[in-house]
């Protein structure tokens, strides 16, 4: 008789578990509680550093809003912002150095809250590229999260469109995609326009190690 009633008992509770989970998934933390949440995990970040980290713009609130998959008429309004924003060297020059690039692509933990100590040799903003990306086959250290960029030269191509492309890539992903999880480099002042050209370079100039 108890494990008769035993049976239906733990049906019904796992009937219960599931529509919590599914209610708490639907819901969410409230935006307030969240920030709350993180700003008490970061105790050394100042209320300006917060702002620029917790504040969303447009793009990012819609990209929330509809988890980075919204609606098309949205995704075409995104990347045309996207494409409105890009801003290039003053040069005119979209093919950097890339032995600089090289080093933009190296550094990393650059804007991490946990590392707001001054460097007394001035701040080092990276792309920290090597965390998602393969890019020189000799870096071992490398991540997989985005795609490999070993040969990006000779799979892209050199021609001006080319080129024009992986500047834009960069310095803006959601030109091309709404809501990519490439971080929006030089939309958000992270790195220069002639960074971002020092990067293109370190994936498109032959005597790169990416393209040796």
């Amino acid at each position: 008789m108890a494990r008769a009633i035993r049976k239906p008992l733990r049906a019904l509770l796992l009937v219960g578990w599931v529509a919590a989970a599914a209610a708490a998934d639907n819901a969410g933390p409230a935006p307030e509680r969240m920030n709350e949440a993180l700003r008490r995990s970061f105790p050394g970040a100042t209320p300006e550093e917060w702002k620029t980290r917790l504040d969303q713009d447009r793009t990012q609130a819609l990209c929330s809003q509809h988890r980075n998959a919204p609606p098309p008429e949205i995704a075409t309004a995104i990347v045309a912002e996207a494409k409105s924003s890009v801003r290039y060297p003053d040069s005119g020059k979209l093919l950097g150095d890339w032995r600089k690039g090289e080093q933009i692509a190296l550094i990393s933990g650059g804007g991490q809250i946990s590392r707001l100590a001054p460097d007394p040799l001035g701040p080092k903003r990276g792309g920290n590229c090597y965390a998602c990306h393969v890019l020189s086959p000799q870096e071992v250290a490398a991540g997989n999260l985005g795609p490999s960029l070993t040969s990006y030269a000779k799979i892209r191509g050199t021609s001006e469109d080319s080129v024009r492309y992986t500047y834009e890539k960069i310095f803006n992903a959601q030109v091309y995609l709404a809501c990519s999880f490439m971080p929006r480099f030089g939309h958000n002042g992270w790195l220069t326009p002639d960074q971002v050209a020092d990067l293109v370079a370190f994936l498109l100039d032959p005597q790169s190690p990416v393209n040796r």
